[in-house]
């Protein structure tokens, strides 16, 4: 069954909606070749994430994708919950405040539920903060909770 579409909202709508959930995501494999590849493209290469002989005889029993690896996938996973309409660009601001409350076992499957946490309207621009909350499927903890800052600009009337 594939994932639903993502909702769409008009700016006003988007600022109506402060304080509910907006959507989950679709599940994101990480995958020993997934953690291979972001190890690869940071240079952290951190044993736990890559040895997978080593990290078997470790607490975890497998390898665990780094913790930026599933921050790094929050962008696509909002963008599979909505979208907002009527915008010249949205652009990140950065993060307010990020947690990796439990680990991600190579080959889970992961998903963000995502609630808009506060909009401010100045102008024909937007500071929108979400909360991001990451599972792991079958997990009894969160594997990350971020606060994301994002900038959208309005466009024009008539464009």
């Amino acid at each position: 069954m594939a994932d639903p579409a993502p909702t769409v909202l008009t700016p006003a709508e988007y600022a109506a909606s402060v304080g509910r959930e907006l959507g989950t995501s679709g599940w994101q494999v990480l995958d020993q070749q997934r953690i291979d590849a972001f190890a690869a493209v940071t240079g952290d290469d951190q044993w736990i994430h890559t040895d997978v002989e080593r990290a078997a005889r470790s607490p975890f029993a497998t390898t665990i994708a780094h913790g930026y690896l599933t921050l790094s996938l929050l962008p696509a996973m909002v963008r599979e919950v909505y979208q907002v309409v009527g915008l010249r660009q949205a652009v990140n601001y950065g993060l307010e405040r990020v947690r990796f409350p439990a680990p991600v076992q190579s080959g889970s499957r992961v998903r963000a539920h995502v609630r808009l946490v506060a909009v401010e309207v100045s102008g024909d621009q937007m500071r929108a903060e979400l909360e991001a909350t990451v599972e792991r499927e079958g997990g009894d903890r969160p594997v990350c909770i971020a606060r994301t800052v994002s900038l959208l600009y309005l466009a024009e009337e008539g464009a």
